[in-house]
């Protein structure tokens, strides 16, 4: 079966669900599903470390929302084609945002003789089906550090990635003061 829309899971409702028990027994969730984010930093580390890149501009969540993983992986494939397209590996490129609460799915059957298979609500835990970062309003999602020329450029691909992810969003850009 396909996975089911983002907006299923797109507001967080209560707290994370995180937990899995070391004794077997005693955890609800028996597999925490793999996570799709293959890299959470991409570009010249060593130029951000050593003070080379002057603005970062951030993506940044305007409510609290949910983002599952295989949102922030296209994002993530998107962002880094166009930024190493176009200024060649001069900048920095960092996920913020972390995947760590557990989605579930009550998954329920259809068809002639579904009724005497499922429970309905009874036992409706649900089954482990993926991960998502929960972010915080004006939390960052994205950050790319470069230089004043590229600016512009990384605005705009930050701008069209904004469609892919759920909420509310605003890029920032801020200027690294030493």
């Amino acid at each position: 079966m396909a996975l089911r829309k983002g907006k299923c899971y797109n507001v967080p409702k209560k707290r994370p669900y995180t937990r899995k028990s070391k004794v077997k027994s005693k955890s609800y969730i028996k597999t925490i599903p793999s996570m799709k984010i293959v890299k959470f930093v991409m570009g010249d580390i060593s130029g951000f470390l050593g003070g080379k890149y002057k603005f970062i501009v951030s993506v940044i969540a305007k409510q609290p929302v949910q983002i599952r993983d295989n949102s922030l992986e296209a994002s993530r494939q998107f962002i880094n084609r166009h930024l190493e397209s176009k200024i060649k590996g001069n900048y920095y490129f960092i996920i913020v945002a972390y995947p760590h609460h557990i989605l579930r799915e009550n998954k329920m059957l259809t068809g002639a003789g579904a009724d005497r298979m499922q429970t309905g609500m009874q036992l409706s835990f649900g089954k482990s089906i993926g991960v998502a970062a929960r972010i915080k309003e004006n939390g960052k999602i994205f950050s790319v550090a470069c230089n004043k020329g590229a600016v512009s450029f990384v605005r705009k691909i930050l701008g069209t990635v904004k469609s892919k992810l759920p909420g509310k969003k605003a890029v920032v850009v801020e200027e690294i003061k030493k």
